[in-house]
């Protein structure tokens, strides 16, 4: 069947365009600071929220109007499912898509069994990413949905928990490198808990190490060469989660020993949810060398939870799109749109609109980050900011010539400090606005 009979492949037309089923700002092929937009943005359509969200909410049933869907956890309707979803990466002109291994493919009343309908699913969608050209930015496993995993899957309590979680994982690596996938990630779900009284922190976070080395050791047996990606979240649906922030995470991988094998993927959500901006926790994990990959979406700052809106903001997208550029921009990783339709966005051609709209923002951002990249004035106000750490104590410091005890003699010697100078913001702020 034909999904989007009414859609054709999506153009770009310039900023004039009226055409909702067009871009105004993304031009793939448009070479922006030495790379295409394309290459800049790898963008990235999620399955979840785009072939397998409902609409439904704690509070009302499914509102959602899929016409290939029958509502079945059928081999054949999600093959079904495939074949809709490849139309709709195709029109929509995206080089990327990302699942979960349940997502695609129904559970069965046994591993064997989901293991099998996995292959079913994962056959077609070989077949439709070599007939499209679409590929697989990355893969992973549902580790959170199934009551089995209510206290957590390698952080669980009960060890027969984390040997299924691992063969899942196994299962999940396995097909991510059949399809070719970039990237493998893991999502902590509820690896977390509610209530210190009954949890062992230090055992569940050796569990969890132990899990990831195993992982590594696998992907090393099977050839799998793809980045590994841990997704910061702070809450929801645990109190408290162990991959919290990008701060956390690091710390973790380090503690642990896998920083050589794992980066982040940051999602601007759950940056909020962590009581951080998107632009921190990107400084933050590229400064440490860990910045993989992105998930872009948005929340509404007036709820406290996990909304997952289309990114719209172009102060927001400006801004990640800054601390790319600054960072060498994105290698394995991409721009992954873990966005969902708003319950009242009932129709299949509301899909168009808001990845349009969210790969329209971004272009935009990216447009506007190099603008603002070759600003001087910009520039020489942070250079001018830090000018005393580039010449006389300033670089000794720096260069490490100095202990507290000459640091101190140089103190008093000195008597007061030099004046603070200005921090500038407002002015930046407006400098900032010229670009917009």
């Amino acid at each position: 069947m034909v999904a989007f009979p009414e859609v054709r492949r999506i153009e770009y037309e310039g900023p004039q365009s009226r055409n909702p089923l067009a871009f105004r700002w993304y031009n793939p092929d448009e070479v922006i600071a030495g790379k295409s937009m394309r290459d800049h943005l790898r963008f990235s359509v999620v399955y979840w929220h785009t072939f397998r969200g409902t609409g439904s909410d704690p509070f009302g049933a499914p509102t959602m109007v899929r016409p290939w869907d029958d509502g079945s956890d059928s081999v054949a309707n999600a093959i079904q499912r495939v074949r809709v979803a490849f139309e709709f990466f195709e029109k929509l002109g995206c080089p990327y898509y990302a699942f979960h291994d349940r997502d695609v493919a129904p559970e069965g009343a046994t591993l064997a069994d989901s293991n099998r309908s996995l292959d079913a699913v994962v056959a077609v969608m070989k077949e439709e990413q070599q007939r499209t050209g679409v590929r697989l930015l990355w893969g992973t496993a549902n580790l959170f949905s199934d009551p089995r995993y209510m206290h957590g899957a390698a952080t669980s309590p009960n060890a027969d928990v984390f040997a299924h979680a691992a063969a899942q994982v196994k299962k999940c690596m396995e097909v991510t490198h059949e399809l070719g996938g970039e990237n493998y990630v893991f999502w902590g779900g509820r690896e977390g808990y509610q209530n210190l009284l009954n949890t062992d922190l230090k055992r569940e976070l050796d569990h969890l190490a132990a899990f990831f080395h195993l992982a590594v050791d696998y992907a090393k047996k099977i050839g799998f060469h793809g980045q590994f990606l841990i997704e910061p979240k702070p809450k929801e649906p645990t109190k408290h989660q162990y991959d919290s922030d990008a701060a956390a995470c690091i710390n973790f991988l380090r503690t642990y020993g896998l920083t050589d094998h794992f980066r982040l993927n940051i999602e601007t959500n759950h940056a909020t949810l962590a009581g951080h901006t998107m632009q921190h926790e990107l400084e933050y994990a590229a400064i440490q060398g860990m910045l993989g990959s992105i998930d872009a979406n948005t929340g509404d700052l007036l709820l406290g939870w996990d909304t997952d809106q289309f990114p719209t903001n172009i102060y927001l997208t400006t801004e990640i799109m800054l601390t790319l550029l600054r960072h060498g921009g994105l290698k394995t990783g991409g721009t992954n749109f873990d966005a969902k339709l708003r319950r009242e966005s009932t129709d299949p051609i509301d899909l168009f609109y808001a990845h349009i709209g969210g790969m329209d923002a971004f272009a935009r951002g990216l447009r506007i980050a190099n603008s603002i990249q070759g600003d001087d004035q910009i520039r020489q106000i942070l250079a001018d900011r830090y000018a005393s750490w580039n010449v006389g104590m300033g670089s000794e410091i720096e260069a490490r010539k100095h202990d507290f005890k000459s640091l101190e003699q140089y103190a008093l010697q000195k008597g007061n400090p030099a004046p603070n100078q200005s921090g500038r913001q407002e002015l930046l702020e407006n400098l900032l606005n010229r670009h917009f």
